[in-house]
């Protein structure tokens, strides 16, 4: 039985996030900030939905999705892309979220 990752997750550390950041075309000033974040992801599932909820004391962000289906994301706030992706569940020896962001539209 597959476990579930619905719960409550504190970050503890980020692998290159700053890299990751740039790539995205993300101001120096607003990674400065995010690298300084600690955040609170909060995973719920209603029914056959996803709902991802990311806490932190300057910004709040929300987005759902199903399994294996294509959804629309707006990172308002963020990076404010507007973006195609997929959500997988992978499960292996540690369960874990794998997203594709398709394309930037």
């Amino acid at each position: 039985m597959p476990v579930s990752l619905c719960g409550s997750w504190d970050m503890v550390s980020n692998v290159n996030f700053e890299g990751y950041m740039t790539a995205l075309g993300i101001s120096l000033y607003t990674r400065n900030i995010a690298l300084k974040l600690k955040h609170r992801k909060v995973i719920e599932q209603v029914g056959d939905r996803y709902v991802v909820k990311t806490l932190s004391t300057i910004r709040n962000y929300t987005f759902s999705f199903r399994v294996n289906e294509e959804f629309q994301e707006f990172t308002k706030g963020l990076d404010d892309r507007h973006c195609k992706a997929v959500g997988m569940q992978i499960f292996s020896e540690k369960t874990k979220w794998m997203f594709y962001v398709l394309n930037e539209t």
